[in-house]
């Protein structure tokens, strides 16, 4: 199994975890850490990040990455954003995005604290993001 079924089959099983009924309840996994030179790592997983959304935007449509900017300067602001939302805009430059019946799928690349390892992320969410 290639690299990319492997996360979609991830992700799928993701999305099967039950999440409260009418709650904000989230899921987020790591799909990959990256190994290696910090520079190299971030784009491997950014790369990979484009492909699985590829993939994801033949099942439920196309949509751009959903830049994070607005929703650090919002928490920076005071103001409360939910979960998973505040939590990835911290980690994450962008998201890809899509609503799957009632859940949000989102993947991204970890990468914005160099003290930390880069790690390709996926979260489910029946939270719209705001």
């Amino acid at each position: 199994m290639d690299v990319v079924a492997r996360h979609l089959a991830a992700i799928d099983r993701l999305r099967a975890r039950d999440l409260p009924a009418g709650g904000a309840g989230h899921h987020t996994v790591v799909l990959e850490t990256g190994r290696g030179p910090r520079a190299a790592v971030a784009d491997d997983l950014h790369a990979l990040r484009e492909a699985i959304a590829g993939r994801l935007g033949a099942r439920w449509g196309e949509t751009p990455p959903w830049g994070q900017l607005t929703l650090r300067l919002r928490l920076s602001r005071g103001e409360r954003v939910p979960e998973p939302w505040a939590s990835l805009c911290l980690r994450t430059d962008e998201l890809g995005l899509w609503q799957a019946g009632e859940v949000w799928l989102a993947v991204g690349v970890a990468d914005r604290d160099e003290a930390d390892e880069i790690r390709l992320l996926a979260a489910v969410t029946r939270t719209a993001p705001p």
